[in-house]
C-alpha cells in the first residue's frame, strides 16, 4: 500500500490519470474505478483533446505530421496518430470517437501516401496504429502479418529497416512488442504472436533492457530518463511495465532486469521526477516541467515496483 499523502497527491489529477490510480495502486473495486474512467471523455484532458478533432476525423488535417508542417524544427505532437494514441491511453472508450474508425480509411500517411489503417514501412508507426485500430474495431489484421515478416534475425525490430538496417532497435522493438501484446490482450489470440514476443523480449532482456551487448554500457543517453509522454522513445522504465503488463496477460513469472534502477530515482517523499520534456508543439501539457514530481511517471513506476515487489514477497 502507498501511504495517503501520496495517494492524495496522485488522486487529485485529471480523470485520466485518476482512475488508473484506483484500479493499479489502491485496488479499489472495479465499479469505483470505472465510474471515475466514465468521465474522461467528459472533462479535463480528454474533453479537451477530442474537442480539437477535425471534422474529417483527424486533428492538425494529418495522420503523422499536421498538415502545415514543413520539416523544420522538432516533431510536433498534434497530428492524428498522437492524439490517438493519448486518448487511448487516458481510456477514453471507443464509443466517444464513434465513426472515426471510418473517416479516417480514405487518410493517406506522409510517406508514398500509403492509406492509414494499413500501416506504414515504419515499426513504432505501425504498433501505435496496431494499438489504435484494435481500439477502435478497424481492420489492421494485416499489421500484424507485416510484424511477424519484419522481425529481424536478433529477435528485435527497427524502423530503420527500409534503409538496410539488420539489426535491431531498442526503440523499435518495445514498441513493436507493446503493440502485439496490445493485440494478443484484445484478440485473446496468443498463438499468432506468441514466437514473435517471446524473441523480442529475449532481445531486450539478454541486454538487461539498456545495455550494448557489444561494450555492456548503457545504449542511450536517456535510457534512465523517465518522462511524460515518451512518445515513441525507450527508457527502462517503460520496457520494465511492458513486461509487467505481459506477465500479467500470460500469466507468467516476471523477469524484470531493472527493478533496483527505477527504485533508486524514487524521491523520499514517494515521488518520481520528470526526466525531461521532448520538444515540438503540443495541443497542451499533461505533465509537469523536467525535473518537477510527476504524477504520470509515479503512477507508472510504483505500479512497476508494487508488481515487481508482491511476486518477490510470494516467492
Amino acid at each position: 500500500m502507498i501511504d495517503t499523502s501520496l495517494s492524495d497527491w496522485l488522486l487529485d489529477s485529471d480523470p485520466a490519470l485518476r482512475w488508473q490510480v484506483e484500479r493499479d495502486l489502491l485496488d479499489v473495486d472495479e465499479d469505483t474505478w470505472q465510474e471515475t474512467r466514465k468521465w474522461v471523455p467528459a472533462e479535463g484532458f480528454g474533453r479537451e483533446l477530442l474537442s480539437r478533432q477535425d471534422a474529417d476525423g483527424q486533428w492538425a488535417g494529418g495522420a503523422y505530421f499536421p498538415a502545415d508542417f514543413r520539416g523544420e524544427g522538432p516533431q510536433p505532437w498534434t497530428a492524428t496518430t498522437w492524439a490517438l494514441n493519448e486518448l487511448r491511453e487516458w481510456g477514453v472508450p471507443a464509443s466517444a470517437l464513434e465513426g472515426t474508425a471510418a473517416q479516417l480509411v480514405p487518410v493517406k500517411w506522409e510517406y508514398e501516401d500509403m492509406p492509414y489503417w494499413g500501416g506504414e514501412v515504419d515499426v513504432c508507426i505501425n504498433a501505435m496504429t496496431l494499438s489504435n485500430g484494435l481500439w477502435l474495431g478497424a481492420d489492421v489484421d494485416e499489421i500484424v502479418d507485416w510484424f511477424l515478416d519484419h522481425q529481424l534475425d536478433d529477435g528485435g525490430w527497427n524502423c530503420e529497416w527500409v534503409d538496410g538496417s539488420t539489426v535491431a532497435s531498442f526503440h523499435s522493438t518495445l514498441n513493436a512488442l507493446i503493440g502485439l501484446l496490445e493485440y494478443q490482450v484484445r484478440t485473446g489470440d496468443a498463438e499468432r504472436v506468441a514466437a514473435a514476443r517471446a524473441r523480442g523480449e529475449k532481445y531486450l532482456l539478454r541486454r538487461e533492457l539498456f545495455r550494448r551487448l557489444s561494450t555492456g554500457e548503457p545504449f542511450y543517453s536517456r535510457v534512465f530518463s523517465f518522462a511524460h509522454p515518451r512518445r515513441a522513445y525507450y527508457n527502462v522504465l517503460a520496457a520494465a511495465d511492458y513486461f509487467r503488463a505481459a506477465a500479467d496477460a500470460d500469466g507468467a513469472s516476471p523477469d524484470s532486469r531493472m527493478s533496483e534502477a527505477i527504485r533508486s530515482q524514487r524521491q523520499s517523499d514517494g515521488t518520481w521526477l520528470q526526466g525531461h520534456r521532448l520538444d515540438g508543439d503540443v495541443w497542451f501539457h499533461v505533465d509537469v516541467p523536467t525535473g518537477e514530481p510527476s504524477k504520470w511517471v509515479t503512477l507508472q513506476a510504483t505500479r512497476v515496483l508494487k508488481w515487481w515487489d508482491s511476486t518477490q514477497s510470494a516467492q
